[in-house]
């Protein structure tokens, strides 16, 4: 890079690489994170090696990174080769991968993940020995209602008819998922990410298309969020608030999960979440929307980003110059990029340099392969 000409000031950094301060503990150096992203490439639902390749590509010092959706117990998996943290195994797995990210500076945030209904007949994807293996375990939901055939990788996906939690067992779910942050903090992760998103176990009690509960835990906005809620606060007591975030996405229809009233269900959620003393809230934009010839994102969050006293971090289709504007208007203290980061291991340099992107490759997303379209996209001539 040239020397900086005499008598000139130094370039300001663009809004997306300046520094900022979440919580009382964690100084980044930066604002653009690496949004959870779901690679199914654990088998045996423990990270591999590859994973520690992957995540230290797009790990920079004072950078943010999110895991891949980790299951909270075996029953909390779907059918395709993701990881979990709820055995001591698996933790000590996830060890090297926490470590070579660390190595880095960067921080490292475990998501915790209960997929609950969105579970497939068969399992599409061949188990080790070939053998494709039917489901020993009906899945569980807030509801008995099952999900309608998706149209996914452009084929037909079809899932198992859950089975309704019955009230005392609701609680078993919750302390799943405290004793998969336990485990996660054990392996070295900076702190866990609950997942409250994209129709998983969480969200199918928030919103009201799925939830047809009639006890304690259903009906009223309040008695959908309570399940929630105690999630939140049982992984809070184990870990600490300021181990803890939890990701929402109240505008998405994402297997056959929607709400009526989706800003009346994000401004109690946001609200609320500040009695748990949280670090961060983590919320997905609506659906971007088309002007004048491009897509834009719709920025339908600031309600919800002035109700929450924590660190607020939005996803959904956000470019380096949407990303620079909501960082300077002060729409959103950190910016998560998933498919951008994805395809540019070394994203925030980019960014930095004004650089051309790598496409990403949406047909390698879900596939197995321990380097193709994983750990294969090139970074910038250094």
């Amino acid at each position: 890079m040239a020397a900086q000409e005499e008598g000139t000031a130094p370039r300001a950094p663009i809004p997306l690489l300046t520094q900022y301060k979440m919580g009382e503990r964690i100084e980044l150096a930066h604002r653009v994170v690496l949004a959870p992203l779901t690679r199914q490439r654990s088998p045996g639902n423990a990270p591999q090696p590859h994973a520690a390749v992957y995540y230290a590509q797009r790990a920079t010092a004072g950078g943010l990174l999110v895991t891949e959706a980790t299951g909270v117990s075996a029953a909390a998996q779907g059918h395709r080769p993701t990881p979990g943290v709820w055995t001591a195994e698996q933790a000590a797995a996830w060890g090297p991968v926490v470590g070579a990210v660390h190595a880095r500076g960067a921080v490292f945030f475990c998501q915790l993940w209960h997929v609950g209904r969105v579970v497939g007949e068969l399992c599409p994807a061949p188990e080790p020995d070939g053998m494709m293996q039917q489901l020993q375990q009906q899945p569980v939901s807030s509801t008995d209602k099952g999900i309608g055939a998706q149209m996914h990788d452009g084929g037909v996906e079809e899932f198992a008819t859950p089975r309704r939690l019955a009230a005392e067992e609701i609680s078993g779910i919750v302390d799943d998922f405290r004793k998969a942050a336990r485990n996660a903090i054990d392996a070295g992760f900076d702190g866990v990410e609950i997942h409250g998103a994209h129709g998983y176990i969480v969200e199918q009690f928030l919103k009201d298309s799925v939830n047809d509960r009639e006890d304690d835990c259903g009906g009223s906005l309040e008695n959908r969020c309570r399940f929630a809620l105690e999630v939140v606060e049982a992984v809070a007591r184990e870990v600490g608030g300021h181990r803890v975030g939890v990701r929402l996405s109240p505008f998405a229809d994402y297997m056959d999960c929607h709400d009526s009233d989706p800003h009346a269900l994000a401004l109690y959620m946001s609200t609320k979440l500040n009695d748990y003393g949280i670090l961060y809230l983590h919320m997905v934009e609506p659906r971007m929307a088309r002007l004048d010839g491009r897509r834009v994102v719709p920025k339908r969050l600031l309600p919800y980003r002035q109700a929450f006293k924590g660190t607020f971090i939005v996803a959904g289709g956000y470019d380096r110059e949407e990303g620079n504007k909501v960082v300077s208007e002060g729409y959103a203290d950190l910016v998560a990029f998933g498919r951008l980061f994805l395809a540019n291991p070394d994203l925030p340099r980019r960014f930095g340099l004004n650089a051309e992107l790598n496409k990403y490759d949406r047909a390698t997303f879900y596939t197995s392969d321990p380097v193709v379209g994983y750990t294969d996209y090139p970074f910038l001539d250094r």
